[in-house]
């Protein structure tokens, strides 16, 4: 989810919150149960979207970024976590670079 939306949100029965998310983001149900619209994606050329129903201690993870749509069944509570930061594997070193090259897997 965005920065913004960190913090636990309640709803009532009936009440449906529509938050901007990121690829990666993941919405945690903390209390009762809630409806999930997935973002709008493509399939050839039809718009789709997914629909899932979370209870307590279930979780949330966009596929991709978009509008996510939360609809609660019953009183909640939902809290929005921030994607997870991503880890790029470090460069081979200078050592390992000539290794692969005098052995012949030059990438």
């Amino acid at each position: 989810m965005t920065s913004e939306c960190l913090q636990i949100t309640c709803l009532q029965p009936g009440q449906t919150l529509r938050v901007a998310v990121d690829a990666g983001s993941a919405l945690l149900v903390t209390r009762g149960c809630v409806s999930v619209v997935s973002p709008p994606s493509w399939f050839g050329e039809t718009v789709f979207t997914a629909k899932a129903t979370l209870d307590e201690g279930e979780a949330y993870v966009a596929e991709h970024g978009g509008w996510l749509e939360v609809s609660a069944l019953s009183p909640a509570q939902v809290r929005g976590l921030p994607r997870a930061a991503t880890v790029a594997p470090p460069a081979p070193s200078r050592v390992t670079r000539l290794v692969q090259l005098l052995v012949g897997k030059a990438a």
